[in-house]
């Protein structure tokens, strides 16, 4: 294994900086949105091998962002809050997420047949996403979470990580057919409901031992979900399904088996390993993989940009506009289309693998990137400004 020490300092230097660089980045304009992810990977470019070469990916720092990628969808899971989404938010999320996944692949196609992009599959399932990771804190920040606004973001989220994660499992893996690939799913599903419904039972019998245990140097409850996590992984893997669906489904089962409990030490330990350290490795080497040369190669592929980006709200944005007419204000059915179209995290795995299938050019991969980063940077500030703008008129 490539031991490059010096790029694992460097990548560990960005990602100790990145949190700073955010607070101030957003000092100048107070209601400015800038995400840590966003500085990520904004520094993974600088000091990769399109910025200032200060590091170079290798073994190890391929192998910490591999399990920062694991995190990352384990907490796409554990971030699906059940008790807030059923009813309404659920019924019209998956609805609405339907509508965008009919809307993607039509444009997506579209943009196959004129030679824009190479595979309209994977460019439709990278916009029909959502980055619920990225607005939770953006909503308990401002107090729009405990909202009815904030049920209906939760379950737009919800369903837009949801979803495109079945379809990499079922229709992006090339290890075998999609029938293959179905049933397979349905042995996983099954074993994931076995697991959770002993995890539920071993935590509802022994909850105060594992939450006594959090005070002692054992963190029995933190070891214990990091074994189910690359448990889930592992035999996904070796189902020949895509490993990000063991993450995912671990995240959903640590969520049910903790409903109903105060669990905020618990998360707090788990945000110290996956945000404060693992996580931070998968974006900052996801942008120290971005590939700038492609995307300034010429003036069509820079305008992919800022297409992707107007796409990114026509596909998420357009069916909250239309399906919420009941439920929300106009601002505030505004205001759910720009936070539906905020998208990254599942945008920067769905390009990884299809640069790595050769389904997806290099360029696009960076536009569809550049253009989540900024719908990170735009869209929450934006529909946050809506959703004030509304409260102070009305």
């Amino acid at each position: 294994m490539d031991t490059d020490t010096g790029s694992f300092l460097v990548v560990l230097g960005a990602a100790a900086a990145a949190p700073l660089l955010a607070v101030l980045a957003q000092r100048p304009v107070k209601s400015l949105v800038v995400p840590v992810v966003v500085v990520e990977l904004l520094l993974g470019v600088l000091i990769g091998p399109q910025g200032l070469e200060f590091a170079k990916l290798g073994d190890i720092l391929e192998f910490l962002g591999q399990l920062g990628l694991g995190f990352l969808f384990f907490f796409a899971g554990y971030e699906i809050r059940f008790e807030v989404i059923r009813g309404s938010p659920l019924r019209l999320a998956v609805i609405g997420w339907l509508i965008s996944i009919a809307l993607a692949y039509a444009l997506a196609g579209a943009l196959e047949a004129a030679g824009v992009v190479v595979s309209g599959l994977l460019t439709g399932s990278a916009m029909a996403t959502t980055a619920l990771g990225t607005l939770i804190p953006v909503l308990r920040d401002t107090g729009a979470l405990s909202t009815r606004l904030g049920g209906f973001v939760l379950g737009a989220g919800a369903i837009g990580e949801f979803g495109p994660v079945l379809i990499v499992t079922l229709l992006l893996s090339t290890q075998s057919d999609t029938v293959t690939q179905g049933l397979l799913l349905c042995a996983f599903i099954v074993i994931a409901l076995l697991a959770a419904a002993l995890s539920s039972g071993a935590i509802g019998r022994h909850y105060q031992f594992l939450t006594r245990s959090l005070d002692t140097s054992g963190q029995l409850p933190v070891r214990l979900t990091v074994l189910l996590l690359f448990a889930l992984v592992v035999i996904a893997s070796d189902l020949g399904l895509d490993v990000i669906l063991g993450a995912f489904a671990a995240g959903v089962i640590v969520r049910l088996g903790l409903r109903g409990r105060d669990a905020e030490r618990f998360e707090s330990k788990l945000d110290a390993v996956g945000f404060g350290l693992l996580i931070p490795f998968f974006f900052v080497t996801s942008g120290m993989g971005i590939d700038l040369d492609a995307l300034t190669s010429s003036a069509g592929a820079l305008l992919k940009l800022p297409l992707f980006l107007a796409l990114f709200l026509v596909v998420r944005g357009l069916p909250a506009l239309l399906l919420y007419r009941q439920q929300l204000a106009a601002n505030e059915r505004m205001a759910l289309a720009l936070f539906s179209a905020t998208e990254l995290p599942l945008v920067v795995a769905i390009t990884t693998i299809g640069v790595e299938q050769g389904h997806m050019r290099t360029s696009t991969a960076a536009a569809l990137v550049g253009a989540g980063v900024l719908s990170v940077l735009l869209y929450p500030t934006a529909a946050l400004a809506v959703r004030r703008r509304g409260s102070l008129s009305g």
